[in-house]
């Protein structure tokens, strides 16, 4: 299997089998509502997108946040995993934009094979793509900015790969890169109520879900259903 690495300007040339990273904190805020309970999430790549399809799905939670983490406008709650995980979410659909995770999944329209990928679902995702044997797997991370150097989405990339080529290393590692990232430390630093200490404990918490998060392509979008790991 060939690994190869992209990032979030180069997602619409991408083939093949994809796994876009989001840790602070796309995907991991979706992971927590599958654990939750939550049913699917539909990504989409613009706030007013998220509203559009709020307008077909009432009843859905629309969740999301812009660039640098408030949270996005109108929307019923910002992209907080340690909120997420507060909430009895059982059958509830939701809607999630980001500027990073799901702005990438959506413009990765040419992957044969798409997931969401997070610290916590790290080994689920390799064994997930492990089963499907892939000619490739393109690993991208979202999280590098002009301010911050996305180590955390590296360090996920890293532990998917180490895992994909057989590898089992110690876990510990790649928390603390999440941890010690450009992005990590400003919820460290607890000075920004949008960017909460307890959302990167969450972020940091490597492999605490055993699913994947493939995406479902639907006419007008995308849909994610977790996978269990065991499936």
């Amino acid at each position: 299997m060939k690994i190869l690495r992209s990032d979030l300007p180069h997602c619409p040339e991408l083939h093949g089998a994809v796994v876009v990273i989001d840790v602070l904190r796309s995907f991991t805020t979706i992971a927590y509502a599958f654990a939750r309970g939550a049913r699917e999430v539909y990504p989409v790549d613009t706030v007013e997108a998220a509203h559009r399809l709020r307008r077909q799905l009432p009843d859905a939670l629309t969740v999301g946040a812009v660039g640098g983490g408030a949270p996005a406008p109108g929307l019923d709650m910002g992209n907080s995993p340690s909120a997420i995980a507060a909430l009895d979410l059982t059958g509830r659909r939701l809607i999630q934009y980001t500027a990073g995770g799901t702005r990438g999944l959506v413009a990765c329209d040419r992957a044969a094979v798409l997931l969401a990928a997070s610290m916590v679902c790290a080994s689920a995702t390799a064994e997930y793509l492990l089963r499907l044997r892939p000619p490739s797997v393109t690993l991208v991370v979202t999280g590098v900015w002009s301010d911050r150097d996305g180590d955390e989405d590296h360090a996920c990339a890293d532990l998917i790969e180490a895992l994909l080529r057989g590898d089992d290393p110690p876990r510990e590692r790649y928390a603390r890169r999440v941890r010690e990232s450009d992005f990590g430390r400003r919820f460290a630093a607890a000075t920004d109520p949008h960017l909460p200490p307890a959302d990167l404990e969450c972020a940091a918490a490597v492999d605490r879900f055993p699913f994947a998060m493939p995406m479902n392509r639907l006419r007008n979008g995308l849909l994610i259903r977790p996978v269990p790991a065991a499936a």
